[in-house]
């Protein structure tokens, strides 16, 4: 997740007092809550009761008379490497105490009381399930809810997540972002203010041989299925006409499981496809379509002539990458602290390794591009995980005593080292050593400015490889 506070704001005090300094806290370039310094402050001293100070980051001081404009957006910039430092590391950011936190924070920011609401949840095939949930269920109780609803066993429920999707006019989904632990479902969709947006049930996996586990059980075996019909149908998975004619053939005979074997051998299978975007490979400006799955991102482009090509890129010999964001500045070139902000530009930047002694830049330019990345770390996470002898059924959080904990799995993750921003001009990073057992990709956030905000994610999966594996 990218956490930003790109501006702040002057709000009048509850009954005509004081006015204050407001900071607007946004997850992936959409607001999310709105908080007050002191409550920040709060924040931070319930961390360091609970953890230590020498395990946080620095937080801002506090000043004896009131801030300077100047002063105010130091402390904002202040803030947000502060609130991206809490969020990527391991302890913190799955800390109870951080995600509750945001929770009421993004429910007292969109003022929604807490009562009972019906929360319609989409499957991958259009159908729609009906949970009554409160307003203040967090994303786990509400999985939890569409489960029961759907008879889906608990050991089952962490191969699933819910994503908040927005429904095009042709009635295909374009992915925003998988929901988390951090932020209350009901609010998250119904604060966007549009019906076009969608919470979706989708399988948060990406090996298929965990397929396996999922098709033992008959209400498991049928979410399989309903979202690989609709991925064909979408034309997610690539099907020749003689595999169409096959598993056309199985449908009719409620084959499900044969159905599914045959899926399984198709290409981008399980692959989550994004908008079409822009790419600089193989040249410039190319216009391509990105797909995540299987260890890798697909980029498909059409050549002159109407050639479609497809390169491939698998997450092992990407030794790093960044989402950028760049805004553009209002005419005169100039813009005041949090103030003028244009549409947000959004860039994927991986170095990847082409042959055994040659790293190359590939840039992706797409809305999208923070989803993008959340595919990687997860598929680097899932890598990680079945390296080190793990199960995903391990990655389910547990509630215990009434709160979330991470399984053991999850507490074993380590942060890789902080890597500086890449740089054609600058020397070589650090290259990162694939031999860890239990290891997790994290986000390393690096200083915003008015122009640009970035994120440098090391990849323990990354490998060394030799130009016969090539």
């Amino acid at each position: 997740m990218h956490f930003s506070i790109p501006e702040t704001e002057s709000r009048s005090g509850d009954s005509g007092g004081s006015a204050y300094v407001a900071y607007n806290i946004h997850v992936n370039g959409v607001l999310h809550c709105r908080v007050r310094y002191s409550q920040l402050l709060g924040l931070h001293e319930q961390l360091r009761k609970e953890y230590g100070a020498n395990v946080l980051p620095a937080f801002p001081p506090k000043k004896l008379f009131s801030l300077t404009p100047a002063e105010v957006e130091q402390r904002r910039e202040q803030l947000e490497k502060y609130m991206q430092a809490v969020r990527q590391d391991p302890l913190l950011g799955s800390s109870e105490t951080f995600n509750s936190f945001l929770r009421r924070a993004q429910q007292e920011t969109q003022q929604v009381p807490t009562e009972e609401v019906s929360l319609e949840v989409l499957l991958s095939n259009g159908q729609k399930v009906m949970v009554n949930v409160l307003t203040s269920d967090q994303t786990e109780d509400v999985l939890e809810a569409v489960a029961a609803k759907l008879d889906l066993p608990d050991d089952l429920i962490g191969y699933f997540s819910l994503f908040l999707v927005r429904e095009k006019e042709d009635g295909a989904f374009s992915f925003v972002r998988k929901l988390q632990e951090f932020e209350l479902p009901y609010v998250s969709v119904t604060s966007l203010r549009s019906q076009e947006y969608k919470i979706v049930l989708r399988k948060s996996y990406w090996d298929s041989a965990y397929d396996d586990d999922v098709m033992e059980n008959r209400v498991g075996l049928n979410l399989l299925y309903a979202q690989t019909v609709s991925d064909i149908e979408r034309g997610w998975i690539l099907v020749t006409k003689e595999q169409h004619r096959q598993l056309k053939s199985l449908q009719e005979k409620v084959s499900k499981k044969e159905f599914l074997r045959l899926a399984q051998t198709l290409r981008h299978y399980g692959y989550l496809r994004f908008d079409p975007c822009v790419a600089d490979f193989p040249e410039k400006d190319c216009p391509v379509v990105v797909s995540a799955g299987n260890s890798e991102l697909s980029l498909q482009l059409r050549l002159p002539g109407q050639q479609l090509r497809e390169g491939s890129f698998r997450v092992t010999r990407m030794r790093c990458w960044r989402v950028t964001s760049s805004v553009p500045l209002p005419s005169g070139g100039t813009s005041s602290p949090g103030r003028g902000r244009g549409e947000v530009r959004l860039e994927l930047a991986f170095e990847y390794l082409m042959s055994k002694d040659r790293l190359q830049w590939v840039t992706i330019t797409s809305p999208q591009a923070i989803m993008m990345s959340i595919c990687l770390q997860s598929m680097v996470d899932e890598l990680m995980v079945k390296k080190s002898g793990g199960s995903i059924r391990k990655m389910l959080r547990r509630r215990v005593g009434g709160t979330l904990r991470r399984s053991e799995s999850q507490q074993a993750v380590k942060s890789p080292p902080l890597l500086e921003s890449p740089d054609a001009t600058r020397e070589s990073m650090v290259k990162l050593s694939s031999k860890l057992s239990a290891v997790s990709l994290r986000g390393i956030g690096s200083p915003s400015t008015d122009a640009s905000a970035s994120d440098v994610h090391g990849n323990f999966a990354f490998e060394g490889i030799g130009d016969e594996d090539l």
